[in-house]
């Protein structure tokens, strides 16, 4: 049984959310690339590395959260392929 806390948040909540963490996570992106300029030896390839990698991780996050909405909700996920051909065994 659901209860009201394990609801989703509203549409725009989430949206702003989303957002909100996308952003903070290309201004640590930014700072990275600052940094990566002013630094040398590893520490600038440290910056470039997470300045190159950041994006990625940023929106399988933003997916990710995406996702927890829709099992939530009670969606069911698709059957396998060989359910959806043979039918249950």
């Amino acid at each position: 049984m659901q209860s009201a806390t394990d609801l989703p948040l509203p549409g725009k909540r989430d949206l702003d959310s989303r957002m909100r963490n996308y952003a903070i996570a290309m201004g640590i992106r930014t700072a990275a690339f600052v940094l990566a300029y002013f630094l040398s030896g590893p520490a600038r390839w440290i910056c470039v590395g997470l300045a190159c990698v950041l994006p990625e991780i940023a929106v399988i996050a933003a997916n990710a959260a995406n996702q927890r909405r829709k099992d939530v909700r009670g969606r069911q996920r698709p059957l396998s392929t060989r359910h959806q051909v043979h039918g249950p065994r």
